[in-house]
This record gives C-alpha cells, structure tokens and sequence, in this order.
C-alpha cells in the first residue's frame, strides 16, 4: 500500500465520504438529518462510483472486517446490507460468511444492476440484489442481522422506517448502525451529524433496545439493537 502524507490522505477521506453521502442519500427520499423532505436524490454510473466507494483507502478507518466480525454472524445467516451502494460491504459479508445469504438493498437501480453483475463476476452466489423503496427495504424474507452504515441520518421518517423492518427480523435479529461522531474529521457537516444518543432514543420509540456498543471505529459510532420485548 502507498504511504500518503496527512494532508493527501485528508483529501482522500473527505473525496471518498462525498461518494459514501451519494450512497447513503439512496436510502431514502429524504436527505435532511432530522426533518422528512420530499426532493429525491438519484444516481447512476455505478462503476464511476465503485472508485469512490471500493478505494482500498477507506478500509483503514472503515475497518470492514472487524465490523463484520462484531456482526457475530453464524453458519446460514442471513444479513442486509441496506444502502449496499456497489457492495462494499456485501461482497466482504459473503465472503466471511460462505453460506447464509446477503441481501444488497438500494433504491437505485444502477447501484442494484451493478451489485447483481459483481456478484457474478465474484461467483458470489450467497448475494442478491434487491432494489428497495425509500419506505421499505423490501426483503424477500426475514433476515438474522441488517447492516446501516453511514446512512441512519438520512433516512426521512425513521419511526415509521424502522417499524417498517421489523417484519423482516427474525426472532433475537440485531440491527448494526454505524455513522459519524460529531467530532470526527471528516463526513457531513456537523449540524447533520445525529449524536449516538439521538440514535439509541429513536430506535428505542421503533420498538428496539441497545445491545452493545463496538468502540473500535475512529470516526464513527457502532450500535448494534435488537426487538425489545
């Protein structure tokens, strides 16, 4: 791997997150961190976004692998990667995981095209792209983990969203969100940051409860949820 100097691998950050806020603004129709608006945003030219999104760069601070193990997935399980953009994480999940299945969920068709075409090139068969609504993930079946990675603050209506995907847990599913801290150096601006508590709060009015709280992420919080009782 090349060795950058700070400010360089500074402006790599800052480019890769403009191209991981593109993906993330799929999720959902709204893109204001708190407050439901009804301009869409929509992306095509997938494999120009795939330099962005898959630069080896953001492994360093992503940490993919130590996420996924912090999944604690087991033999079979089935997971959703949902704003999958071109598959960062998916195609790693179906590589550590081997069989179960993985569910790649986007609103955009381009972005599910090109998942759908990767996992062939891979031989990925545990990966299926799912093209979703920006109101529900549309899985087609009940998963054990799904996966939320730098997208929570942009999706519009979260109680109703996230009241949503509960009819796609399975009994004891978690659900992993992993976004920006408000002071990390790079990502939104900071007055679009959700603190984690604002987090924990709303999830907890969907109808979930915190679990635990990986720390090992530099820039972002880890919180992984379950169906309350």
């Amino acid at each position: 791997m090349k060795v950058y100097d700070g400010c360089l691998i500074m402006q790599r950050q800052r480019t890769i997150y403009a191209a991981l806020l593109a993906t993330s603004l799929l999720v959902a129709a709204s893109a204001c961190a708190q407050t439901p608006s009804t301009h869409q945003h929509t992306f095509s030219g997938a494999e120009s976004w795939a330099h962005y999104f898959d630069d080896p760069a953001r492994d360093a601070w992503q940490k993919p692998h130590e996420v996924i193990r912090a999944l604690e997935l087991s033999p079979g399980s089935k997971v959703a990667d949902i704003g999958a953009g071109t598959g960062y994480f998916s195609v790693r999940i179906a590589h550590m995981l081997g069989s179960g299945r993985v569910y790649a969920v986007d609103i955009e068709p381009d972005m599910v095209h090109y998942v759908r075409e990767r996992a062939k090139r891979e031989k990925l068969a545990n990966v299926r792209a799912v093209l979703a609504t920006p109101t529900d993930p549309r899985l087609p079946e009940k998963v054990d983990r799904v996966l939320i990675v730098d997208t929570y603050h942009h999706i519009g209506e979260r109680a109703k969203y996230f009241g949503t995907l509960r009819k796609y847990l399975r009994p004891n599913a978690q659900v992993a969100i992993i976004d920006f801290t408000r002071d990390a150096p790079m990502g939104p601006p900071v007055e679009s940051r959700l603190p984690a508590d604002t987090v924990r709060a709303e999830m907890e009015r969907a109808g979930y409860r915190l679990l635990r709280t990986p720390d090992f992420l530099p820039n972002q919080y880890f919180l992984v949820f379950t169906l309350a009782p």
